[in-house]
């Protein structure tokens, strides 16, 4: 049974289209909103300060290539992503990572050796320590250390709020420091340590006591999870900004607007309307006086990164959001390098490489032609596409305050060692590199509260909302149904608000 008032069809329409919603940012979270707006005729209006609509979800043109310059794929958990994916017409093109060139790799290990990641595992912790893949990389002295996890006394449900922590007293340094670090490092941007396993890991803790080990709760988790080699994500032919393209267009097509290169200096209460949103445009009225432009909307829902939502909504809503930062996130930065390179064919290092911190200056590296089918047919052969990541939340990215050619130079070089082949200068064809400010991880200790504790004092204003990762957590699969109920929310109030 609902609480919301009973209207015919007709009435329902004639109350949407005149109800009119600002959304701030056109990133993921912000497009996805708005085109729930829109789903129902509301009129809505998106203003973006960049150029481009995307986020973090971008392409550009890389040695004559069409590439992704950041989020390169999306988590398939939920089926979120996905059923919006086949809503926009784009299920034709989802395509699964090519694991013929096998797994990824960790680099960095004694003497500055690499190895194959083992299969498996949760956050890099392995189901038998003894395994010939396991004990490559952290050898028989840490095989040793880490089967001493079954012969200790198991945990308390919920005692183990440190993944760090954990394996470490479990496992042994060399589980955590060659296995887990580099996961969580190239995953999150975080150290081992920061990462609250009952968030990162849901159901660790509980296999744990259940199983008396951590080896016996990954095992576990393991048969649980029965995920299929490539099921943990997915990608789109032509790139994941074909996504954000396509919500653009469809916001289009049911009368929205989406405008870019507008910032929002401010959200005010209007006379008008609900909320009066002053922008940093300048508009003539017919005396030729120039004003700020502003718009007015019956509610605003604001999608962008974390210090301009706090700065638009703290003088909205009280003293429960703070327009500080509690901390701030990792930046990171991604380069792209086309390489006119045969010897990489072969894949050597199969899809990509971790490091363990501290062993380069670069956290990850991505081989973009191995892993993706559309990618290897759009360089032809003989020709690569890598990506280089830099960055975490302890480290800002080792490129910063380099120029252009710089960055190019210490990408190549940082490849060359991750790769373990010969990089010429010559064989880089093009080069692009992207910088991001992150939100801080979901899983990072004491995230959860403040997004949540931020949250309740958004709602609190029933025509003020707020999405993004900064809430949600990273990743459009976290990011999209989290847009959707929170523009649910909103919704409702603008049209059963006023009964």
């Amino acid at each position: 049974m609902t609480n919301e008032p009973q209207y015919d069809l007709a009435d329902l329409a004639e109350r949407a289209a005149g109800r009119h919603v600002v959304v701030v940012g056109a990133g993921a979270s912000g497009l996805v909103a708005a085109r729930e707006i829109a789903r129902l005729g509301i009129r809505v209006t998106v203003l973006e300060s960049a150029a481009s609509v995307g986020g973090a979800v971008r392409s550009g043109d890389v040695g004559g290539i069409r590439l992704d310059l950041g989020a390169e794929s999306f988590a398939t958990r939920g089926g979120h992503v996905q059923a919006l994916i086949d809503e926009l017409g784009l299920a034709g093109d989802v395509v699964e990572p090519d694991h013929s060139a096998g797994g990824a790799w960790v680099a960095g290990l004694s003497g500055g050796g690499a190895a194959p990641l083992p299969k498996g595992g949760i956050l890099g912790i392995p189901a038998n320590p003894f395994a010939d893949d396991v004990r490559r990389v952290i050898g028989w002295r840490g095989a040793w250390r880490a089967y001493l996890d079954r012969l200790r006394p198991n945990l308390r449900i919920g005692h183990a709020d440190s993944l760090g922590q954990l394996v470490r007293s479990r496992m042994g340094a060399r589980v955590l420091d060659r296995l887990v670090a580099p996961v969580t490092s190239g995953v999150y941007s975080a150290s081992a340590d920061d990462i609250d396993p009952a968030i990162a890991a849901p159901g660790l803790n509980t296999a744990l006591t259940r199983a008396g080990s951590l080896s016996g709760a990954v095992l576990e988790l393991q048969e649980q999870r029965r995920t299929a080699p490539g099921g943990a994500v997915k990608g789109i032919r032509g790139g994941m900004a074909r996504l954000v393209e396509a919500l653009a267009a469809d916001i289009a097509e049911r009368g929205g607007e989406v405008r870019t290169g507008v910032s929002v200096v401010s959200i005010d209460e209007g006379a008008d309307a609900a909320w009066r949103v002053v922008t940093d445009q300048v508009e003539t009225d017919e005396d030729g006086a120039e004003a700020p432009l502003a718009l007015d909307a019956d509610a605003v829902i604001v999608a962008t990164e974390e210090a301009t939502a706090r700065r638009l909504l703290a003088p909205l809503v009280g003293s429960g959001l703070a327009a500080a930062l509690p901390a701030p996130g990792p930046a990171v930065a991604i380069a792209t390098l086309v390489l006119d390179l045969p010897a990489l064919d072969s894949a050597p290092r199969g899809t990509g490489v971790l490091t363990v911190p501290g062993s380069h200056r670069a956290k990850a590296l991505t081989h973009a032609t191995a892993k993706w089918a559309w990618v290897r047919e759009a360089a032809g052969k003989g020709t690569h596409v890598v990506r280089v990541s830099f960055g975490t939340v302890a480290e800002d990215p080792a490129t910063d305050g380099l120029s252009a050619q710089e960055q190019t130079e210490l990408a190549r070089e940082e490849a060359a060692r991750l790769l373990g082949i010969e990089i010429p200068a010559g064989a880089v064809r093009g080069s692009r590199l992207e910088r991001f400010q992150q939100s801080q991880p979901a899983a990072t200790h004491g995230q959860r509260e403040q997004a949540e504790t931020a949250r309740a004092a958004i709602r609190a204003v029933p025509t003020l909302g707020a999405v993004g990762a900064w809430l949600a957590g990273t990743g459009l699969a976290q990011v999209v149904p989290d847009a959707k109920a929170e523009t649910d929310r909103v919704r409702r109030a603008v049209l059963f608000g006023d009964q």
